[in-house]
């Protein structure tokens, strides 16, 4: 099984092919629009702003794929900028449309904490979740998801109140932390996914 994941420029791919490669999970990049549609496991990673990055996923066709494995249930995981894209919007970049797999927006944090959001935080998932557990995750985030998106499960964290760290339905993860970045706790989170 190898994981296609999806380039775009604007990621720290090495930290997440090295997670891979921890679990002895085959990984390789790729901007191939049709590569994103038919491999087994697909990972949308994220650093960086929310319009570049639906630009970079537009230019590509990626975005019509992503959409794509989604409705199919096809497996597909998301991390920090890449859960912000799969939603509605982002005030990081106003009239900039995200993917709309989910029916939520990013919103920045309070002038009242400090942002970035960097360091460890508990995970507290919703009853019945198949991929999160309760446990500790590492983020680096200054934007985040301020309500549960209809239709999805959901693990909580607090900072600046109570937001969503993950969402699952069926077989799509997306995680405001990084799980490649958090332990081993973050590399169990992989291993249940890459067995779906």
């Amino acid at each position: 099984m190898k994981v296609a994941i999806v380039s775009t420029g604007i990621a720290n791919i090495a930290s997440v092919q090295a997670a891979f490669k921890r679990l002895n999970v085959d990984s390789f990049l790729t901007a191939d629009a049709d590569e994103v549609r038919h491999a087994g496991h697909v990972m949308l990673p994220g650093v960086g702003a929310f319009g570049p990055g639906m630009a970079k996923l537009r230019e590509h066709g990626l975005d019509e794929a992503l959409q794509e494995r989604a409705a199919n249930d096809m497996p597909l995981m998301a991390i920090c900028l890449g859960l912000q894209l799969l939603g509605v919007s982002s005030e990081e970049t106003p009239g900039v449309i995200g993917l709309k797999i989910h029916s939520s927006s990013a919103h920045r944090f309070s002038e009242d904490v400090r942002v970035p959001h960097f360091g460890w935080n508990e995970v507290v998932p919703d009853e019945g979740m198949r991929f999160i557990q309760r446990g500790f995750a590492y983020f680096a985030n200054s934007f985040r998801l301020t309500e549960a998106p209809e239709g999805w499960k959901v693990g909580w964290t607090q900072y600046d109140g109570r937001f969503p760290a993950a969402i699952e339905r069926g077989n799509v993860l997306a995680c405001q932390f990084h799980p490649e970045l958090s332990g081993e706790w973050g590399l169990e989170l992989m291993r249940r996914w890459t067995s779906c």
